[in-house]
């Protein structure tokens, strides 16, 4: 299991409709809301600030 660093939540990598990548590293969400903040400032959640679930 893998962690959406914007909110937090546990993502099963292999059944996750939503992924990233930043500097060579994947990253997987819970959410498009989740994901789509991460792609505007992935830096912000690498750097440990969870912003809550946003599942829309």
């Amino acid at each position: 299991m893998a962690r959406d660093p914007v909110c937090g939540m546990f993502v099963d990598e292999k059944k996750a409709k939503f992924k990233s990548s930043h500097e060579g590293k994947e990253y997987f969400f819970c959410s498009f809301g989740c994901k789509n903040n991460f792609d505007k400032n992935p830096d912000r959640y690498l750097k440990g600030t969870l912003a809550g679930c946003c599942r829309d």
